[in-house]
């Protein structure tokens, strides 16, 4: 534990805002690897302040490109740790994580919710997502309503940070500014939904067509 300690603290310490900017404009010369590496890297250690890298993103590569680059790697490295954790984790693995009571409450919720509970989880900042991933990976809900959660719900909480942190001093002026950020949670809830609805009809569809062939 002192080991673990240490490096958050140190990260606490030494990765702020100046200094992953001046990282991600020092090299450059790597393209997108950096600006989609660090933000990948927080679904595996999640004491990662990956606020500070979707914000130096954006301020390393513009607006557009660095919320691009900071929801794939964010969305990457989510779906990393899902697919470890469902089919690549020893089973004696598995059955330690879920002694945990905390996970075993959260694998009821996620059961129980599935697609909705994960997006909406996700797609707040300052949640435990990487929690949400080793969760959802032990639990019951398929990997296409988890991507799907996943990219819509990151969609959202990549672009609450980068809005609030380029805009807060006309937000904090004005309030109804940020009106437009609860219309895109719902927005994206509801196709999600519509989406996730559709694609399980058809896989439904499927299954019975099989069914019926044998």
């Amino acid at each position: 534990m002192g080991l673990l300690q240490d490096i958050e603290q140190f990260f606490h310490t030494y990765v702020t805002f100046a200094s992953i900017e001046k990282l991600l404009e020092g090299y450059r010369g790597f393209g997108p690897f950096l600006g989609i590496l660090l933000p990948g890297l927080e679904a595996f250690l999640p004491f990662l302040p990956l606020i500070v890298f979707v914000l130096a993103n954006a301020a390393a590569y513009g607006f557009a490109l660095g919320f691009l680059l900071s929801w794939v790697g964010t969305c990457l490295g989510s779906f990393i740790v899902f697919i470890v954790v469902r089919r690549i984790a020893t089973k004696r693995l598995k059955q330690s994580l879920q002694r945990s009571q905390k996970i075993q409450s959260m694998l009821q919720w996620i059961e129980r919710h599935g697609f909705g509970l994960v997006f909406f989880v996700l797609s707040i900042p300052f949640t435990p997502s990487s929690l949400i991933n080793v969760v959802a990976g032990l639990s019951n809900l398929s990997l296409r309503s988890f991507a799907l959660a996943v990219m819509l719900g990151k969609m959202v909480m990549i672009g609450i940070i980068t809005f609030i942190g380029t805009d807060w001093k006309n937000i904090v002026s004005d309030p109804s500014r940020i009106i437009p950020v609860i219309v895109g949670i719902v927005v994206f809830w509801g196709v999600g939904k519509w989406i996730e609805k559709t694609l399980n009809k058809k896989a439904g569809e499927k299954e019975k067509h099989r069914s019926a062939d044998k």
